[in-house]
């Protein structure tokens, strides 16, 4: 939690909790009636780990989601600033073919120094595991320091349960 607050760090959260596995194979990215979504629980989390986060003194710089609607919304309740969707972080569950490609380029996201307060990424397991072979928990946030070239280091984890009162 203490980088995070210091600054210049990037949290790679997965969105908050979502029955099921994984989205019906006729979901349509604009349409959240299609897409498996935050259930009651996975906004009461959302809204709790960003009460946790501001209670904790972290500020966002910016806050990214992937155009996913469990990932937007997890972003909008954590109220934590204004959330921007990035292509980057869209799911890549079952999508092989945007495995490699897309991972590099987060990859270069989270590699990229920054002097500024840090940045949340709200994204989905398989983008996070693609990058870090960590699996997070449902609102768990990875916490990595930029390296410059490619690099970064993991710094934490942070338990959704640390965040919530």
């Amino acid at each position: 939690m203490a980088a995070l607050k210091a600054g210049g760090h990037y949290g790679l959260m997965r969105h908050a909790k979502a029955p099921g596995r994984s989205d019906p194979e006729t979901f349509r990215l604009g349409d959240c009636a299609t897409q498996r979504n935050l259930d009651v629980a996975g906004r009461a989390q959302a809204a709790a780990i960003g009460a946790g986060l501001r209670r904790a003194g972290v500020t966002i710089f910016k806050l990214y989601a992937s155009r996913w609607c469990r990932s937007m919304e997890t972003a909008e309740l954590l109220a934590v600033g204004d959330m921007e969707p990035l292509d980057v972080l869209n799911s890549i569950h079952g999508r092989p073919d945007r495995e490699i490609e897309q991972t590099k380029h987060l990859r270069a996201l989270v590699a990229q120094p920054i002097a500024t307060p840090s940045v949340l990424l709200v994204t989905h397991h398989d983008n996070i595991a693609a990058l870090t072979r960590l699996v997070l928990r449902e609102g768990e946030i990875l916490v990595v320091r930029p390296l410059g070239g490619g690099r970064f280091d993991i710094v934490g984890r942070i338990a959704p349960d640390a965040l919530v009162e």
